[in-house]
């Protein structure tokens, strides 16, 4: 009997080839973006083109894997992508243009980072404004299409070595281990130490607070 992980894996990359079939394209490109929720840092969007035909072990949504398999399917995406580009929007842009606009604005750098150019994309969410590229789009696309997935999971790991690294510019709010989301114990760093220059001032948590920014 097929097992559930291997069901996924043949729907997940069926979703995809059947894309493929339909439109008569080869060129196929998944995008993504992580870091919308966090109170710290920027938002990461990745865009990856897989060969058609060609599987990536382990790929999901990358909520859904532990830290090591992220890394690991990250691995395997970067050896096996026809092309991968990266984009990120820092917390001062996302402050000015408001988070949506922000994740938009990366996902869109992300596409035009990939070289070759996809013939079309599978967005994650909303249909993205902007874009000269045709697309499909569906919420809880890393769900559904392998390119996706792959994108979730590679933008994931960037932004989580992102985040580590700040961590050691910031010790005092852990970032290595909350990658900027509100957790109590960030929470409470941020009552005791005030915001830093990675803060989003737009978000709640932070903008309440009357403390002046802490220089690393």
């Amino acid at each position: 009997m097929e097992s559930a992980s291997r069901r996924q894996r043949r729907d997940l990359l069926g979703f995809d080839e059947e894309l493929r079939r339909r439109h008569g394209i080869m060129l196929l490109a998944g995008v993504d973006e992580v870091g919308r929720g966090p109170l710290a840092g920027p938002v990461i969007a990745a865009a990856v083109i897989l060969p058609a035909g060609v599987d990536v072990a382990e790929a999901d949504d990358s909520k859904e894997l532990e830290p090591e398999v992220r890394v690991r399917v990250a691995r395997e995406v970067m050896r096996v992508a026809l092309a991968v580009g990266f984009a990120s929007v820092s917390p001062a842009v996302i402050d000015r243009i408001n988070i949506l606009e922000a994740s938009r604005l990366a996902m869109r750098r992300a596409l035009q980072a990939l070289d070759p150019a996809p013939m079309l994309i599978v967005v994650d969410g909303w249909e993205l404004p902007k874009v000269s590229f045709r697309q499909e789009a569906l919420p809880k696309a890393d769900g559904h299409s392998l390119a996706v997935a792959c994108a979730s999971v590679v933008a994931k790991v960037r932004r989580d070595r992102l985040m580590a690294r700040y961590g050691r510019v910031f010790p005092q709010y852990d970032f290595h281990q909350n990658k900027g989301y509100g957790t109590p114990g960030h929470l409470a760093a941020l009552e005791v130490h005030g915001p830093c220059p990675l803060h989003r001032q737009s978000f709640a948590p932070v903008r309440q607070l009357p403390l002046p920014f802490v220089t690393a």
